[in-house]
């Protein structure tokens, strides 16, 4: 299965950053560069459980059923984490919901060399994060 071409330009850029110091600031640049969610979109409906820091994302879905393609927009209040949404957006946003449930983000996050150095907590979060992605995308199958 091909990646959309956002997350391979990010792919490509995380392999020329050896240094983790230099990740963390693509990261933070990465999330810097997502707009805002309007504060009505900040609600518990929206927010992600399991963490730490606060995470909200929001689902634009475009038909129905099998023909079903998500856009997703997201936001947190941590600066590392809202780079990892931004990554997550540009994996996930704008694909059919059945590649969306079939693609394991975290192994891809493994081969990136993303999640090794996130704590136990954010690594977490993560988890939670592509849970909810992947869970949405199944709903929107189901229906």
């Amino acid at each position: 299965m091909t990646h959309p071409p956002a997350f391979t330009e990010i792919s490509d850029n995380l392999s020329f950053l050896d240094d983790w110091e230099d990740r963390y600031r693509y990261l933070i640049e990465l999330g810097q560069a997502l707009p805002k969610l309007d504060p009505a979109e900040r609600v518990d409906a929206n927010k992600v459980n399991g963490c730490v820091s606060q995470v909200w994302l929001v689902a634009d879905p475009k038909g129905q059923g099998a023909q079903t393609t998500l856009g997703f927009r997201g936001e947190s209040d941590a600066m590392i984490v809202q780079g990892l949404v931004a990554v997550l957006l540009a994996l996930y946003s704008g694909r059919p919901a059945s590649e969306i449930a079939e693609t394991d983000a975290i192994a891809l996050f493994d081969e990136l060399g993303l999640r090794e150095h996130l704590t136990s907590q954010r690594s977490n979060g993560l988890v939670a994060m592509v849970g909810r992605i992947r869970n949405e995308a199944r709903a929107r199958l189901a229906a």
